[in-house]
């Protein structure tokens, strides 16, 4: 372990590679991400030295944070890559309330085109899922007609509204 480093207690750790025009990006990434979630924090930073090309001196050769309590890292790469952020994997934040959602879209969503269905792009193109807790209740029920009215209420949602799920869900109501 690096001096000053926390150790990583999770067996599975999400590693975030920012290559092409994301390149060099992964140090602001960090401070944007542990600026907007709670229980955050850096717990190392590695940089590239000056005489490792192609990467740019003071660029992240290996970054570990947490957000939320849940451990991340975070490296920068110059080298030729044909890969890139995309919708394949995403990130889900879990909301008890339309003020955390509503909190958590404000703060990640860059990119109106890409909102659908509780998923947002952020300003690094990775993709985020800003789900209500509510919704494993709802998904989980056996009333296929409760199921259609939730299901046909989100699908038309760009950012999930609580009040609109429980009104198509019938919330409070037994199913018939």
């Amino acid at each position: 372990m690096f001096r000053g480093e926390q150790e990583i207690k999770q067996k599975i750790t999400p590693t975030l590679m920012f290559v092409g025009d994301q390149c060099g990006k992964a140090g602001e990434a960090i401070a944007f991400y542990t600026s907007i979630f709670h229980h955050a924090s850096v717990s190392h930073i590695l940089r590239y030295g000056r005489d490792e090309p192609p990467d740019q001196e003071g660029t992240m050769k290996h970054a570990a944070f947490t957000l939320a309590g849940e451990s991340f890292a975070v490296m920068d790469s110059a080298r030729a890559h044909s890969l890139a952020f995309n919708e394949a994997i995403s990130f889900m934040v879990r909301c008890t309330t339309q003020e955390e959602i509503d909190y958590y879209w404000a703060k990640l969503s860059a990119d109106r085109n890409a909102e659908q269905c509780g998923w947002l792009k952020d300003r690094y193109r990775l993709s985020w899922q800003i789900v209500p807790t509510l919704m494993d209740e709802m998904l989980r029920d056996r009333d296929a007609v409760r199921l259609a009215r939730v299901t046909e209420a989100f699908l038309k949602m760009k950012k999930f509204d609580i009040a609109k799920l429980k009104e198509a869900y019938g919330h409070g109501q037994s199913a018939a």
